[in-house]
């Protein structure tokens, strides 16, 4: 095998340019040796495959002589015919060889150069480099290292910066890094170079993308092609031709340019060279934003490389919170704004359709959306430019009501609704041009909020503000609250029993966090404990979640109970339908019985598209009492947290304020709706899971993409934690609850209500519906150049979606996941392209990214790893959180596609440099299940791959690594007092009150969540805390029996059940021996159970939150490079 893994290139061949008259732009450009050599060569060509370092001589006098002799004729298209090769003389394999001898012979791999090198330099060339130093670089020289070898550089077309093919101290090449950093394509070569002044581009479109460039061989003459991947290589007609289409191989591999066609500069050389960090490339590229001609000695410049500064733990009070976080906000808007203006998209064909509302509707195609370059969501504004000649120029600005399913079918279209239809050219359909409009509402709307948090003292009650502040609070108080008979909401399903336990113990308390893992009924809990707080407390309910998804799911789940609920949406959204829309503030303002002068206006409005200046003040005078009304009467108002800035509810109070998938929100995010009077906090969601999304790496760095949530755990307000799933199939709960949730996770179905006996899927254990198959296929950069694809993967993934569908499984019962855009977007195609049953059976199959399936779930999943490669590592795939979603959102089979050796090898540069010991265990998990497998579909077999062991054991405390210096790093002691202890004592390990649940049907739940012997033991993985001792917990995280519950039939006892065992909140965690379980049961019946919920959690907690909690998180990263 090759030094670039061209393992499946079986073909003889050589990379042929195919020039046309000129040399600075090339179809195919010869890489030939001319027939008067073919003797000479053939003798050679034994001794050259024992020293493949002599091939990449041939490749370079073949570049010369076809470029000398330009040999060329015309062929098909009018292109012209790649000059003609012997494969006697010249083959891949050579030209691997090349790869491999010239990285040979000019020191191999960059990061380890050889000690003895750099001792012969400086005896023997000191005096050559010290030349090199004093003399003015080369015009072409690397811009980063100052590398000015022909061969080894090229030139970017956008920016006309020239860069090295060499790694330096980073993972890829110079040329690649800035290609990456910059979202620039193009290249060509320096006219001194073997090839010559050439620019790579596709022989069959001419398309110049280097990052979908690729070489393929002919199937019978004896020349090598330039194709793109997508879509001249992957066309049925391509390979119906002369190439060889299942031998292209890209020009990219390991993010450097292969050395036939870029060589790799010498050790020598690289010793000579600039050194410069992957720190100084990335400000380097952030100064050439700004300035082009800026240097690496600007680099030094005072406020260059300022840091903002990160945020605390703890804060003296509101404006010293406001001056931290303000910046940080500011910082993100700054970003999102330079974002969303630079994403103009020229060239547009547009076709034009009239709403019902009598509205112009313009439906077009946006490219960089549908290779993942730009994100667009309902609601987002555009403004369509015309600029040609069959009409006057004319922009119009609109908002976006429908966008594309591009998890399904990557040409879908936009629909965007225009504000007026005043000179719209509906005669034209091109030379449209579409610009993003920045809105800066959401960023305002944080920075009021924390305004008023800091200036006006009725904005919060004094014990949450302190709580949120982190300081010493009064002794937590006990809200009195008559406890309802019946927990469970109408026409809800009936609660388990730490879902009551989660909702008696909210209602007594001022502030309230609730954990949900995956599958444990956060929605259902959530209803529940609104449907209850808003019958025992005056005025309204504010229900919010940071996404319009999240409000809508809750809402419909509250107005089920039967209270009267208001959905509050934007106004862009106020044409969108959805589940709710009967219940939204415009809608019941438009069906309202009680304004009848109201609805004559909205009549006549709608009949005649407009009404006069003294009608129009009117309407919006009675549509604003109208508002104030239905808001004033209903028993819950729901809406985003950005939502809840909205004028219409600026003079409201709320008294009562729940947060639904609080971990997703930001912090100044969560601020908006605590700003309203709230005296009682209830914070949902799950901090194991992904968390806010923050696009700019500085703010992101200093603490922003840190919830509120985490933050209060940290400050040790233990969440309670919902213990029973009821989503997966018991093996695929178990390692989960084993590595996240402390082995808690108990199930509330069973394995064979999760077995599906008629579908006939190949499971390589039938019992166990589940396995990895290893994938060794190497991973290339997408289109975009800032994301990943796997095409060994993703035909993988098109065998096993074929075989669902043939085994009966419906595609709206698949869900693909996979980290990386790139390869959704190439899956997407490919199943499209190469599937063997109806498209439109691909067509319905959902694939999409981790983070738009977190809080969804599917009967089968297919996760695609994607990451192989030797030097890269594999990305944000080291983020547990990021796992833990892929993981648990099946519910009747689970199939994960990926490198094991690449997953299990240890990443020095990681965020988490322990985190491949999670992937250890979990591909241990799947060995020893007999789960973890290779080969075809039809005929799986044990994969006998030997991976890497980790050097340390996997501990949840690293998972919060990246927050440490923006929380207890940062917190010296010498700010205001406010420091964190350095050591802490048992009660500050414990994160969650532990309850040993028992769910009403209790025999559906059965033994589960077994520890293999790869993983480590309960013991081992609940204790990972700095400084913690081990808790006593037997091997196996629960095993509910059925006689455990005559003794525990009432709520009562249950929860005495769960609360004796904490001392203090300094007791461990509970151990779930059955043994264990049975000796706390004869306890329970001799001792007498309080009366109370209440008073048996607060005088056996005592106070809830005076334990500190060093439990740790960490933040999902977004960015895919």
């Amino acid at each position: 095998m090759s030094a670039y893994g061209f393992s499946h290139l079986d073909g003889a061949s050589a990379y042929s340019f195919n020039p046309n008259d000129d040399t600075t732009s090339v179809h195919s450009s010869a890489l030939t040796e001319h027939t008067a050599q073919s003797q000479s060569q053939s003798q050679a060509q034994a001794q050259q495959r024992q020293h493949p370092s002599a091939s990449s001589e041939a490749v370079a006098s073949g570049a010369n002589t076809a470029r000398n002799h330009g040999h060329h004729h015309p062929g098909p298209n009018g292109h012209d015919q790649p000059l003609e090769l012997d494969f006697h003389n010249l083959t891949l394999d050579d030209l691997n060889g090349a790869a491999t001898g010239e990285a040979s012979s000019s020191g191999g791999d960059t990061n380890d150069l050889d000690p003895n090198a750099v001792a012969n330099l400086y005896d023997d060339d000191f005096a050559g480099m010290l030349d090199d130093l004093n003399r003015e670089l080369a015009p072409h020289a690397c811009s980063y290292c100052g590398i000015h070898n022909p061969a080894c550089v090229v030139k970017c077309l956008i920016c006309n910066k020239w860069f090295c093919n060499s790694r330096g101290s980073t993972s890829g090449s110079h040329i690649v890094n800035h290609l990456v950093r910059a979202k620039h394509r193009e290249v060509t070569l320096h006219a001194e170079s073997p090839l010559g002044e050439t620019t790579p581009e596709c022989y069959a479109c001419g398309a110049k993308n280097v990052f979908i460039l690729g070489f393929i061989p002919a199937k019978s003459d004896t020349v090598v092609v330039l194709l793109c991947r997508q879509p001249c290589a992957a066309m049925q007609s391509s390979k119906n031709i002369v190439w060889d289409t299942t031998q292209w191989s890209p020009l990219i591999e390991d993010r450097s340019f292969l050395s036939w066609l870029v060589k790799i500069p010498s050790e020598q050389e690289q010793l000579r060279a600039r050194q410069i960090t992957f720190h100084q490339i990335n400000k380097l590229e952030e100064l050439w934003r700004d300035n082009a001609e800026a240097t690496l000695e600007d680099l030094e410049k005072p406020g260059v490389d300022d840091e903002p500064q990160p945020i605390l733990l703890k804060y003296e009070d509101a404006y010293l919170y406001q001056n931290i976080f303000g910046p940080l906000v500011k910082i993100e808007a700054d970003y999102d704004k330079r974002l969303k203006e630079s994403q103009t998209q020229e060239g547009l064909v547009v076709r034009w359709d009239m709403g019902l509302n009598q509205k112009r509707i313009a439906w077009f195609n946006l490219p960089k959306l549908e290779s993942g370059e730009v994100r667009l969501a309902v609601g987002d504004e555009l403004r369509l430019r015309y600029h040609g000649e069959l009409h006057k120029a004319w922009e119009g600005v609109g908002h976006v009501i429908k966008v594309p399913n591009i998890s399904a079918d990557v040409s879908d279209e936009i629909a965007l609704e225009l504000r007026r239809n005043d000179g719209v050219p509906i005669d034209c359909t091109h030379n449209f041009s579409a610009d993003f409009i920045w809105k800066s509402t959401s960023f305002d709307r944080m920075q009021l909020a924390m305004k008023t948090f800091a200036v006006d003292e009725q904005s919060v009650s004094g014990y949450i503000y302190h709580k949120l502040m982190g300081h010493e609070a009064a002794p937590p108080q006990v809200l009195r609250a008559q406890m309802p008979k019946r927990v469970s909401a109408p026409t809800l399903p009936d609660l388990n029993h730490s879902q009551i336990f989660a909702v008696k113990s909210v209602l007594q308390k001022p502030l309230s966090l609730i954990q949900g893992p995956p599958g444990t009924g956060k929605t259902v809990t959530s209803a529940s404990i609104v449907y209850h707080l808003a019958k025992m407390n005056p005025g309204q309910v504010l229900v919010c979640a940071p996404s319009n998804v999240a409000v809508d799911q809750l809402t419909e789940k509250i107005h089920q109970t039967g209270l009267k609920v208001v959905r509050v949406t934007a106004k862009s959204r106020e044409a969108l339908e959805s589940s709710v829309s009967f219940l939204t503030l415009h809608a019941q303002v438009a069906n309202s019985d009680t304004h009848v002068e109201l609805q004559k206006l909205i009549q006549l409005k709608e009949s005649q598209g407009e009404l006069s200046s003294s009608d129009e003040r009117k309407f919006k005078a009675l549509t604003r009492a109208c508002e104030k009304e239905i808001l004033g009467s209903a028993d819950v108002i729901c809406c985003t947290c950005v939502g809840c800035g909205d004028p219409r509810l600026a003079k409201f109070k709320f008294r009562t304020v729940l947060i639904d998938e609080a971990t997703q929100a930001t912090e100044p995010e969560c601020m908006i709706p605590l700003t309203f009077g709230v005296k009682q906090l209830v914070m949902v969601g799950d901090h194991s899971q992904l968390g806010p999304t923050i696009m700019n790496k500085k703010a992101a760095r200093a603490g922003l993409a840190q919830s509120l949530f985490e933050r209060l755990v940290l400050l040790g307000n233990r969440p309670i934690r919902l213990q029973v799933q009821y989503r997966m199939h018991p093996c695929l709960s178990e390692f989960p609850s084993n590595m996240f949730y402390e082995g808690t996770l108990q199930n509330g179905v069973t394995a064979p209500e999760r077995l599906r006996k008629n579908v006939d899927f190949p499971w390589p254990q039938p019992s166990t519906p589940m396995y990895f198959h290893q994938n060794l296929g190497q991973e290339e950069i997408s289109s975009s150049g800032t994301s990943f694809l796997n095409r060994t993967e993703a035909s993988n993934v098109e065998k096993i979606v074929t075989r669902f569908f043939k085994s009966g499984v419906l595609p709206s019962q698949i869900g693909v996941i996979t980290p990386y855009e790139g390869q959704r977007s190439y899956v997407v195609s490919y199943m499209q392209f190469n599937g063997s049953l109806k498209k439109e059976l691909y067509k319905d199959v959902e694939v999409a990214s981790v983070d738009a399936f977190q809080g969804r779930e599917k009967d089968y999943i297919i996760v695609s790893c994607v990451r192989s490669n030797e030097h890269q590592g594999i990305g944000f795939l080291d983020d547990p959180r990021r796992l833990n979603v892929a993981l648990t959102r099946a519910k009747y089979g689970c199939v994960i596609l990926g490198n094991p050796k690449v997953l299990s090898k240890a990443d020095p540069e990681s965020l988490f440099p322990t985190q491949h010991a999670l992937w250890h265990y979990l591909l241990t998990h799947y060995k020893e299940k007999g789960c973890l497998v290779e080969g075809p579909l039809n005929n799986l077999q044990p994969s006998m791959i030997q991976f890497s062991k980790p050097r340390r054991p996997y501990k949840a405390s690293e998972n919060s690594k990246r927050f440490e210096h923006s929380a207890r790093d940062m917190l010296n002691g010498d700010r205001n007092g406010l420091g964190v202890p350095s050591r802490f004592d048992s009660s500050f390990f414990r994160t969650h009150d532990a309850l040993s649940s028992i769910p009403s049907d209790a025999q559906s739940v059965r033994s589960q969540a077994t520890y293999s012997s790869g993983m480590p033991t309960f013991s081992q993985a609940g204790s990972a805390y700095p400084g913690s001792i081990k808790r006593g917990a037997s091997s196996y995280a629960s095993s509910t029996l059925s006689q455990d519950l005559h003794s525990h039939a009432s709520d009562t006892a249950s929860v005495r059940d769960d609360v004796s065992s904490i001392n203090g909140g300094t007791a461990g965690s509970l151990a779930f021996s059955q043994a264990d379980r049975l000796r706390r049961d004869e306890e329970f019946e001799a001792s007498s159970a309080y009366k109370s919920l209440g008073e048996r959690a607060w005088s056996s907690h005592g106070d809830d939150d005076d334990a500190s909690s060093q439990y740790t998180v960490s933040a999902a990263g977004t960015t895919e490079y």
